[in-house]
């Protein structure tokens, strides 16, 4: 399931974060791509040793993990830190996919079932830079608002088409599920949608409580955290 999620970061969390990253050392981001992507990936990283790396992390990935629909759609049971990319012209990130299993022995490993993308530049800022993402519905290009989110299966093939203009600044990360079958995990969400909207129109009634129950027993029948 692709989701777009919109106003992950508030325009205080934006700025913020915006603020962090402009006296930041960036260095090229082929070194924490995998031995296939590192051929195809042209791109710079916030530096890991950077002193606002972790001022980085609680404001984008900790409000992207309060995000409601963000836990709906996605049921993370862990949510990675977040590498900080930017793209000026000429660069781009050609066709790959995500590494299956993530981290190190010291941090643990993780599954990466959702790949998540959060815009931290202004779709005016910068011409090119497309996340495109192939489905079965064909290809999607996605280029979203400043603070808004995309989250998508990282078994999924994409790229980044390149930049002609200007900069584009996005926090990528990945989340293992607590449902690893995305068609269940896409099933919950939709059903979660219908619950939540039962619960604020008519929280009493008895079909609302049914399908509660419902919801709270497939998540714990497919629940693998």
């Amino acid at each position: 399931m692709m989701l777009e999620i919109e106003n992950v970061l508030n325009d205080a969390a934006l700025r913020r974060a915006r603020e962090l990253l402009a006296g930041a050392r960036f260095v090229d981001g082929k070194p924490s791509a995998g031995a296939r992507a590192r051929r195809v990936k042209h791109n710079e990283e916030l530096d890991a040793g950077d002193t606002d790396v972790a001022a980085l992390n609680d404001v984008v990935v900790g409000n992207l993990y309060r995000h409601p629909t963000f836990q709906s759609a996605v049921l993370p049971s862990r949510v990675s830190a977040a590498y900080f990319a930017r793209y000026t012209p000429g660069m781009s990130y050609g066709d790959h996919v995500d590494d299956p299993v993530m981290g190190h022995a010291m941090g643990g490993y993780y599954r990466s079932d959702v790949a998540i993308t959060i815009f931290l530049s202004g779709r005016d800022d910068y011409e090119g830079g497309e996340l495109e993402i192939t489905t079965a519905f064909g290809e999607q290009a996605i280029k979203l608002a400043a603070g808004s989110a995309i989250t998508y299966p990282a078994s999924s093939l994409h790229r980044v088409r390149e930049v002609t203009r200007g900069e584009r600044l996005v926090a990528v990360l990945w989340a293992q599920s607590m449902i690893r079958d995305p068609a269940r995990r896409e099933l919950l969400y939709e059903l979660d949608v219908a619950r939540q909207a039962l619960m604020r129109v008519t929280p009493d009634a008895e079909v609302t409580g049914r399908i509660d129950r419902v919801y709270a027993n497939l998540v714990r029948m497919w629940a693998d955290p």
